[in-house]
């Protein structure tokens, strides 16, 4: 999962929301194949759903660390390029990728703008499937297609090394990591790995 930005989630309190858990549309999860899955625009109707999506994601990986005031919100913020969700063949949405305009680096003006891979989750019962494999390879052609360069950030604590694996498996490259300037729900200050992606990766 990719980390939540300060200007994003540190006005959030620390947990969801109580309510019903999420019922994926699977059935057996070991009917769940690649060939079910298919990677589409995110629509306006798609954000309770995906709310919902996340609220299991959170309360199982404490993804994102601050949990929104608008979770729907959270998920369209004004930078926003282009989102994303992976859906099933019953309709079922199970993951969300998301690409932010952040612009060209604080320390290089000069450099060429870039975008963001944030937002990125997948539903607990659809993990193993390789969906945020396929999200972020959609992401990634989308911004090659713009000549983007990607960038990630990462909260670097055990719970990331999944994802961690993921990243650098397909060619993101770490650069360094840094303190983010926003902290966890307990004011603990968090730590952030850094990543980038260029075109030739």
């Amino acid at each position: 999962m990719i980390c939540d930005r300060s200007r994003s989630s540190a006005g959030g309190s620390s947990t969801a929301p109580a309510g019903d858990r999420l019922t994926l549309a699977l059935g057996r999860s070991d009917n769940l194949t690649v060939n079910d899955l298919r990677i589409r625009d995110r629509t306006a109707a798609d954000l309770p759903h995906c709310v919902a999506v996340l609220t299991e994601v959170h309360r199982l990986d404490r993804y994102p660390l601050n949990w929104p005031d608008d979770p729907e919100l959270w998920l369209s913020p004004t930078n926003a390029l282009h989102a994303w969700v992976a859906e099933t063949a019953q309709g079922a949405i199970v993951g969300h990728v998301a690409l932010h305009d952040v612009g060209s680096a604080a320390d290089d003006p000069a450099s060429m703008p870039a975008a963001e891979v944030s937002r990125l989750f997948v539903a607990p019962g659809a993990r193993g499937y390789n969906v945020g494999g396929q999200l972020l390879a959609h992401a990634r052609r989308w911004a090659a297609g713009r000549r983007l360069p990607l960038v990630l950030e990462i909260v670097d604590h055990p719970r990331s090394g999944p994802a961690i694996t993921l990243y650098e498996r397909t060619g993101w490259r770490h650069t360094h990591t840094a303190t983010a300037t926003w902290t966890g729900p307990d004011g603990d200050p968090v730590r952030l790995r850094r990543y980038t992606l260029t075109e030739d990766a």
